[in-house]
């Protein structure tokens, strides 16, 4: 059985889709066509796979790290339950996960 989570697009639309398990958030919307740049390839060295966990989720994830924190820092419309997708792996215990994506994000890498 297929695990599924949902991206909340900047409108406000769900978006069921298939989260393979060990996929990032990322890999995931990315692969789905959402707007999840992640210039840094994962390296958690940008903010560019901001994404805003639902508060009924936000505590079933890892841990925050404090490079993460810091990455975080720089997003844009960052929120108590705001993540990077790259740090966020599906597992069978996030199956159903919910994610709103941010109306923006930022690549200070190319200002």
């Amino acid at each position: 059985m297929a695990l599924k989570m949902t991206f909340i697009d900047p409108r406000g639309k769900a978006h069921e889709v298939e989260a393979p398990e060990g996929w990032t958030v990322l890999d995931i919307g990315r692969k789905n066509g959402f707007d999840l740049e992640g210039a840094c390839e994962g390296a958690m060295a940008c903010s560019t796979c901001h994404v805003i966990a639902n508060s009924d989720w936000f505590h079933r994830l890892p841990p925050l790290q404090e490079e993460e924190e810091d990455m975080l820092d720089l997003a844009f419309d960052v929120r108590a339950t705001s993540r990077l997708g790259c740090q966020v792996t599906m597992t069978k215990e996030l199956d159903g996960l919910v994610v709103t994506l941010p109306s923006q994000h930022f690549n200070f890498a190319r200002i």
